[in-house]
């Protein structure tokens, strides 16, 4: 017998709910396995008598292309749902210090000047992010799904539409919230000068970088572009690129 009515439609939205659960639970080993092969790369360069910078370029930039806007995504969409159900808003904040932590060693790991140095650092990211998808996986996926107020479907394509906007130009993104003010700009000017023409970077801060615009304006006039992506209250994201030259 077919089922029709309220029932029928409450059964189809379980029934995606779940479906969006198991396809974010995935989506967490994918990463967590992309970020465990290339550290073992590392760990391997690392311990011989080859070059290891390769394999920390390619974990830096996996972590930086592929996870970090993974995880301002869930942050705005995910976690913003978390926060608000009973019990979870401390949990939800130590991920999201998580995120800043992981931003942090990775900015260390590229900035490391031995093997040593870089294999423990590889490690350390390892650990922290493997610990921390186990987290979401059993701590605030479960909770979500099982609120009936809450679409877990509709937050997955929420995140999704968040990743891809996030990452559409292939744009490294540039967390700043975890650094210490006199730092910012100095590692916001560094990426700004290592953009090749045409690229860019998203800048995410914690609050509006008003200033900041106009020190480019004042010191790198008709070199940058600045287009805001979020404006607070919580959160500020800004695309600063490089123009491409005319007629391309």
């Amino acid at each position: 017998m077919t089922t029709t009515g309220p029932d029928a439609d409450d059964d189809a939205t379980t029934g995606a709910d779940a479906d969006a659960f198991e396809a974010m639970v995935a989506h967490h080993r994918i990463l967590a396995d992309e970020v465990t092969r290339r550290v073992a790369t590392l760990l391997a360069a690392a311990s011989g008598d080859g070059a290891y910078e390769g394999a920390v370029a390619e974990l830096a930039a996996y972590v930086t292309e592929e996870v970090l806007p993974h995880a301002v995504a869930e942050e705005r969409s995910v976690y913003r749902a978390a926060g608000g159900l009973p019990g979870l808003a401390d949990t939800v904040a130590g991920m999201v210090a998580e995120h800043r932590r992981l931003a942090t060693s990775v900015e260390a790991l590229v900035a490391s000047e031995s093997p040593a140095g870089a294999a423990e650092l590889a490690e350390s990211i390892e650990a922290l992010f493997g610990a921390h998808v186990a987290k979401e996986n059993d701590l605030l996926l479960p909770p979500l799904l099982a609120d009936a107020s809450v679409s877990l479907s509709r937050l997955l394509v929420e995140m999704r539409r968040l990743t891809e906007e996030g990452s559409r130009l292939g744009d490294v993104v540039l967390d700043v919230r975890q650094l210490a003010p006199a730092r910012r700009h100095e590692s916001i000017f560094a990426a700004h000068a290592a953009l090749p023409p045409g690229a860019g970077f998203v800048l995410v801060n914690d609050h509006d970088p008003k200033p900041l615009r106009y020190q480019f304006e004042a010191e790198h006039a008709g070199e940058h572009t600045w287009d805001y992506l979020e404006r607070g209250p919580d959160v500020w994201r800004v695309r600063i690129g490089r123009p491409a030259p005319a007629g391309r």
